[in-house]
């Protein structure tokens, strides 16, 4: 696993290639899925390992996976159906396809930011919105 940190500013393409820093090239393989998050506002880019695993915490925190709870079935099948193979061309850059980009509203400026196993691509003026709307001070209570 590696350990993704920071937020970096990047430019989509008019073809939809984002070109990722340097610093999370050298961490990750070629090895890598995209997937909306949870509520759509942002893609994440996962090692393949760690998108399954992130796939079943998401049941664990619910007793676990039961292939007899249909709801849970169906559950899973959404997940990995809005799952696809991340491919980094031999310029550092993955290309988004444009109905994701529809789906996240993604123009041309976004945020590309490591939040430890993974990497989240935000609409820059999402992410600005959620920095405004994120007080850290909450920890300190």
């Amino acid at each position: 696993m590696s350990e993704l940190l920071g937020e970096f500013s990047r430019k989509l393409d008019a073809k939809g290639r984002l070109s990722l820093p340097a610093d999370f090239r050298k961490e990750l393989s070629d090895n890598l899925r995209m997937t909306l998050s949870l509520d759509g506002t942002c893609l994440y880019i996962f090692e393949t390992e760690d998108f399954n695993k992130w796939v079943d915490s998401l049941f664990d925190a619910r007793g676990g996976f039961n292939v007899g709870d249909s709801n849970m079935v169906r559950l899973k099948l959404k997940l990995n159906s809005r799952a696809s193979k991340c491919e980094v061309d031999n310029a550092g850059r993955i290309n988004i396809s444009p109905s994701l980009r529809e789906t996240v509203g993604f123009d041309k400026d976004v945020v590309i930011v490591g939040n430890g196993d993974h990497i989240e691509i935000w609409d820059e003026e999402r992410w600005n919105q959620f920095l405004l709307d994120t007080d850290l001070t909450a920890l300190c209570m």
